[in-house]
């Protein structure tokens, strides 16, 4: 029962999003405002002049019959807007997908045939399954991973592409065109061939669209051009003269198309195209959302738009259309125009809709000189200069990605550079993510931050080192490896606290490279402290017991870590004797005995012999009656750390003070040097043999060996 429970339980969980998501059009009817009426229908018409004449050229450029783009118009328009998340968005056909689809099947079928358009409207449909998928699954944050220099050096490409392909039909010249080479040597062996009233009409429309556009930017160029060329050919009867027309559109609804559903030889050799324009259309329509987004305000919800996206393009591709995505230029007409909600693109797809039935036999005289004439106008705007010398001056990484999408645009198959592009976008964040920043960090002049300051003197005992990135399997090889290094660099830093406010994820191997890194510095006499380290990952180490490893004493508040290894852990020695800096606020209040230029280093002093006494023996002889008289027991410490616990009947004498005056030491007793950990009472022993004092001994490990020992007796 409790198996059939939790099954039910995890159906239920898988379904609901899918149940809200394609609720969607059910709430946007109950949320929609009548006051938004008037902008819906106002931008709908402004879109639909604009949209009815590209939907036909781009249709063209995919090679398929321009009423295909009508009807990918009209469907893509209304079921985005309905299952999409963007209240301006509007989709349709594109160039750049149009060209990834003839790219993508011309090597499949002849561009134009029956096979041709069903593998098109397969792919279509292939395409809408992939997006409708990612949607319902709710990864839509994938797109994010996706370089925008994609986009920028595919839409210069599919640019340059698309105005070179025209240049065919601008005047009438035939010569195949797959890539950039192909399609320059057509144009230079075929230039002579070129028809000339074609080329007139071809050449006059482009002066016409460029001067409407200096005119008033706000007219449908597109269409007026059209119209214009349209009745040049009536009245001339270009027609009649070699001037070719795209001929009349049939008046009908979208037909429904019967496809291959289970050609399971077709759709492997599709797949790769239809991954393509899938992930193309969704990093498109996603950056289109969230620049409308930014001037509207509006909150958007990237896992409707792909549900929205993935269902335009499955209806679209079962009813005689093909693969569509958002469109920049006129989702920015309709959000100018005044569009208030989803409900203007649906207007828009329904006035394609009443145009293409009542005005279909005018397509009869609508040149394809005038429709090449308007894409090279198209394409030409494709191509942001401003925004490739951005990226050139930008990150590197960027700009190699933009360059290698746009040469394989150019010259390999469109599909595999836009992929290339994606993994390379994908292998720059693996890379940016693998190797975070790993930096020393010390104190700023007010001693409120830890700053990166390179030059800057470190302290000789403590480091303290920033992670910049999360402890994922792909990065911790790098932090290891900066941390070893780190370490190398600074022999004697034996202590190291590791700041983690920066990491916000942490895996599994991340737990056993702190492990590592704790053994290293364990290995060598120091130790490690986290600080720093947010909930989810101390739940981590409490699960894969990592925190009992290390100790839950060393995830310490990183306001009271630096007091508390100053006060307990470090040797002062060093900080007196040794160390030539003040890293810490800690440290400003310390004395510095740097005068002492005849104390000797430890390194120096480890040369000479100087005898040793564990705490037990020290004990016995202190307890103990001899003859002899008991040994006498010099602390060289200072005044307060002897307050806080010393050896019974141990004589203060700070190592300044009995190098520096006059003490004299009993010749008839054995002298015990003791100090915190044996540092400081191994160089007086050192000095004390030097002016000939030979009776003397250093406790072992000093007053952190006789506190592991239960001996200390601590003076309130």
């Amino acid at each position: 029962m409790s198996i059939n429970l939790a099954k039910n339980v995890n159906l239920r969980t898988l379904l609901e999003p899918a149940s809200y998501y394609l609720q969607r059009p059910l709430r946007l009817l109950r949320a929609y405002d009548r006051v938004s009426l008037r902008g819906d229908l106002t931008a709908a018409v402004t879109v639909a002049v604009i949209m009815l004449p590209q939907s036909i050229a781009f249709a063209l450029i995919a090679e398929l019959p321009p009423q295909f783009g009508l009807y990918t118009a009209i469907i893509g328009a209304i079921f985005a807007a309905l299952w999409g998340s963007s209240n301006q968005l509007l989709t349709g056909p594109t160039n750049a997908l149009s060209l990834l689809v003839v790219g993508s099947l011309s090597g499949l079928a002849t561009p134009g045939s029956e096979e041709f358009i069903i593998a098109a409207g397969l792919m279509a449909v292939m395409v809408g399954l992939f997006q409708l998928a990612m949607g319902l699954a709710r990864l839509g944050l994938l797109v994010n991973f996706v370089s925008h220099s994609v986009i920028v050096g595919f839409a210069t490409g599919a640019g340059i592409l698309i105005g070179l392909k025209q240049i065919g039909p601008l005047l009438r010249l035939s010569f195949p065109s797959d890539n950039l080479f192909d399609a320059v040597r057509g144009v230079m062996t075929t230039l002579s061939q070129t028809h000339p009233a074609t080329a007139v009409l071809g050449i006059g429309t482009i002066v016409f669209v460029a001067l409407l556009r200096r005119v008033n930017p706000r007219l449908p160029g597109g269409l007026l051009s059209m119209v214009v060329a349209s009745i040049v050919v009536y009245l001339l009867a270009l027609d009649k003269n070699g001037v070719g027309v795209i001929g009349q559109l049939p008046r009908s609804l979208p037909p429904f198309t019967s496809l291959p559903l289970f050609d399971l030889d077709l759709i492997a050799k599709i797949s790769s195209g239809a991954l393509a324009v899938g992930a193309i259309g969704l990093v498109q329509t996603t950056a289109i959302s969230r620049s409308m987004a930014t001037q509207t305000g509006q909150r958007l919800d990237s896992n409707q738009e792909f549900v929205g996206q993935g269902l335009a393009n499955i209806v679209a591709g079962f009813f005689s259309g093909y693969a569509c995505a958002a469109s920049f230029s006129i989702t920015a007409v309709n959000f100018k125009a005044g569009a208030r909600s989803p409900f203007a693109a649906v207007f828009t797809g329904l006035f394609v809709l009443a145009a293409m039935l009542l005005l279909a036999p005018l397509a009869a005289y609508l040149p394809r000189a005038a429709l090449a004439a308007v894409l090279i106008v198209t394409a030409y705007g494709l191509i942001d200069r401003a925004e490739i010398i951005r990226i050139w001056r930008g990150a590197r990484g960027d700009a190699v990605i933009m360059v290698a999408t746009l040469v394989g645009t150019l010259f390999l198959s469109i599909e595999f550079a836009v992929l290339v592009g994606i993994l390379l976008s994908f292998a720059l964040y693996i890379m940016r993510t693998s190797t975070p920043r790993v930096h020393a960090v010390v104190p700023d002049a007010s001693f409120n931050h830890f700053v990166h300051w390179p030059g800057r003197p470190q302290c000789p005992q403590l480091g303290v080192i920033d992670i910049l990135g999360d402890l994922y399997f792909g990065a911790v090889n790098h932090v290891e490896d900066m941390i070893l290094a780190h370490a190398e660099k600074n022999p004697e830093q034996r202590f190291l606290i590791i700041r983690m406010n920066h990491v916000n994820q942490c895996d599994f191997s991340g737990i056993h490279m702190l492990e590592s890194v704790v053994r290293t510095y364990r290995d060598r006499g120091g130790d490690l402290f986290l600080v720093r380290v947010n909930h989810p990952i101390r739940s981590l180490m409490s699960t894969t017991g990592f925190d009992a490893y290390l100790g839950l004493d060393h995830l310490p508040n990183e306001d009271e870590i630096i007091s508390h290894v100053f006060q307990r852990i470090l040797d002062p020695a060093v900080c007196i004797y040794e160390c030539p800096v003040r890293v810490f606020k800690e440290c400003q209040n310390l004395p510095k005995r740097l005068d002492l230029v005849h104390l000797p280093h430890m390194r120096d002093s480890s040369e000479i012999n100087v005898m040793s006494m564990t705490s037990q023996k020290l004990w016995q002889l202190l307890h103990t009656r001899h003859e002899e008289p008991s040994p006498l027991v010099v602390d060289v410490r200072e005044p307060r750390e002897y307050r806080r616990g010393h050896v019974p009947e141990a004589e203060l004498i700070p190592l300044p003070k009995l190098l520096a005056a006059d003490v004299k030491l009993p010749n008839n007793r054995q002298i015990v040097l003791v100090c915190r950990g044996g540092r400081r009472s191994r160089r007086a022993a050192v000095a004390l043999q030097q002016i000939g004092c030979m009776n003397v001994a250093v406790l072992e490990g000093g007053m952190l060996a006789w506190e592991a020992a239960g001996l200390l007796e601590a003076i309130e």
